[in-house]
């Protein structure tokens, strides 16, 4: 209970039940349980097709990148920050099969008193190599540039957001239907994909105003009060022992704490692009990128009665011990919170299993069967782990 109040001093929720609560009267699109919203081909008005039409931002890891940019000088940081808004759109969207020719519109608000032009310009270069890094896999990303705005009355720092819009045919999509007797393969969020540069810690872009505020001293809060919002209590601002310099060992070498929360986020698409093309969408069950909600995401798409009960999750990447033990959280909070080294999940007949794990393999992106869907109506979720059995 406590520290579900630091969240809520905090001005957030990882369940978002007041947003969920103030949309449930929108249209839900041309298939309610898809992952994203469905829309008619307004585009050119073809019945086979569809629209997808997804926005989506950074959050507050922005926050956290001003703070570690200001420390270090270092303007590369950013480029991570336009990545993580960038695949928070288009990993959501490949959930429902579109896994090509996305466009993109950014929308960059900033106070133009702490944040200069070598700011935009390093999240607009950091926009442009991930756009050429996912060109030369073969996904191919149309910027179509967008606004950058100066509201220095609004926003304290910065925040980096993105519009994507893609056309598909209607018969390529994944709407979930999730069946008794799935099995559920769990792509990892950690350690180094062929296409990534670094170790990533898995942090994803969730979870990042605990993370930062459960682990960094209180030093921070003295020297960038710019960086945190003035209503929330002292107490639960900047609360932990960490610095940012503080060398972590990872992945049999070391990096920076800052870089570690800081490790962009992850995207699935190259692998699930290929995915689909060998084995046809009409195979997956369901996909869900395990985001908002961390290990319960799923039980928005889950139809009554039936459980996801995972039993072999991955053991705990490094960065989300270290937040466990700064913040003294309840595991069962830590798990719904953050993605624990799980951020996508495949929905499929259990003879599909061993396929999905070699096309994530492939990318050198951890991957195994994490547990199955059983019959079930006192539970949505179940997790089996080292630290004790959770239902949701």
């Amino acid at each position: 209970m406590e520290h579900t109040k630091r969240y809520s001093a905090r001005g957030v929720s990882s369940t978002k039940t007041e947003v969920h609560d103030a949309i449930k009267m929108l249209d839900k699109g041309l298939y309610p349980n898809a992952f994203c919203k469905i829309l008619p081909d307004v585009a050119a008005g073809d019945e086979a097709f569809c629209n997808v039409l997804h926005a989506d931002t950074a959050g507050t890891k922005a926050s956290l990148a001003y703070i570690y940019w200001k420390e270090t000088g270092d303007t590369t940081v950013w480029h991570g920050v336009a990545q993580d808004a960038i695949v928070m759109n288009l990993d959501d969207m490949a959930c429902v099969g579109m896994v090509d020719d996305f466009m993109l519109s950014n929308t960059i608000t900033r106070n133009k008193h702490l944040i200069p032009g070598e700011v935009i310009a390093a999240i607009i270069e950091g926009t442009v190599l991930f756009s050429d890094r996912m060109r030369d896999l073969g996904i191919n990303i149309h910027n179509a540039g967008g606004e950058t705005a100066d509201v220095g009355d609004i926003v304290r720092t910065v925040d980096v957001g993105f519009t994507a819009f893609g056309r598909m045919r209607q018969d390529k999509l994944i709407v979930n239907n999730i069946k008794e007797g799935d099995v559920i393969v769990g792509y990892g969020s950690f350690g180094r994909a062929t296409y990534e540069d670094e170790y990533n810690s898995g942090m994803g872009s969730n979870g990042l105003t605990s993370a930062r505020h459960d682990v960094l001293h209180k030093d921070y809060a003295d020297k960038y009060p710019e960086s945190y919002s003035g209503e929330t209590p002292q107490e639960f601002v900047y609360s932990g022992s960490r610095r940012l310099d503080e060398m972590i060992d990872v992945g049999g070498s070391s990096m920076p704490l800052g870089k570690l929360i800081l490790s962009p986020t992850r995207t699935f698409v190259p692998s699930m692009r290929d995915m689909f093309e060998d084995m046809g969408q009409d195979r997956m069950h369901g996909i869900i990128h395990c985001t908002g909600g961390g290990q319960t995401k799923v039980s928005h798409f889950l139809p009554d009665g039936l459980c996801a009960v995972k039993d072999d999750l991955f053991a705990t990447p490094v960065l989300f011990d270290i937040i466990q033990k700064e913040s003294q959280a309840d595991w069962k909070e830590m798990f719904q919170v953050f993605n624990m080294g799980v951020r996508l999940e495949v929905y499929v007949d259990p003879a599909d299993a061993e396929a999905v794990v070699q096309h994530a393999m492939r990318y050198n992106i951890p991957a195994q069967v994490i547990g199955s869907v059983v019959a079930d109506d006192s539970a949505k979720v179940r997790l089996r782990t080292s630290y004790g059995e959770f239902s949701y």
